[in-house]
């Protein structure tokens, strides 16, 4: 796998699972390959044996959910999601998937909460703040996006580093006000 020689990998995790079918490491990466090989009907059942095995497995959840987005079975990639976090509410990573994939739906306001929880349930992430700065400017609710923002340059990153997303809140707070002027 680390080589990305997928069919080979493939064929390594077909042997193991003929031998030890309830093997759930193989039956994980083997996933993994399938998906990387655009085998999404067999990625799909191998998530799915694994979760038949072991239905709380996070990582296994997470892969069907996100394979599900990819594969545009949009319903099932939501239904996963909110399994994932029902089962696991205390994970910020469940919590910014499911953003994520709210996000690539346009569900920007339901995005914007489960960013909120991921950021509670772990602060110092930059790319969940980011996130829901991005979501922020593009609902058009540009002092939220900059105190986002701010938090992340008191996190650490370089305010030059954000200057472009700094100027976006700007941006259209000047037009804003020069509307109003004329």
């Amino acid at each position: 796998m680390q080589l990305e020689q997928w069919e080979y990998a493939k064929d390594e995790y077909d042997y193991v699972i003929n031998h030890e079918p309830l093997n759930l490491t193989a039956l994980f990466f083997r996933a993994y390959v399938n998906e990387k090989l655009h085998r999404y009907h067999f990625a799909r059942l191998d998530y799915q044996s694994l979760l038949s095995v072991v239905p709380s497995n996070f990582e296994g959840r997470l892969g069907l959910a996100l394979l599900n987005q990819k594969d545009k079975h949009y319903t099932e990639a939501m239904d996963q999601m909110h399994i994932l976090v029902e089962q696991h509410p205390d994970s910020a990573v469940a919590h910014a998937a499911l953003a994520g994939i709210e996000k690539e739906r346009n569900l920007y306001e339901l995005a914007i909460y489960d960013y909120g929880k991921a950021i509670s349930l772990d602060p110092t992430n930059t790319d969940y703040l980011l996130n829901r700065a991005d979501l922020y400017i593009k609902l058009k609710k540009f002092a939220d996006a900059n105190d986002d923002l701010e938090r992340l340059v008191a996190l650490g990153v370089s305010r030059t580093s954000l200057e472009d997303w700094f100027q976006k809140t700007t941006k259209k707070k000047k037009r804003k006000a020069s509307r109003k002027i004329e």
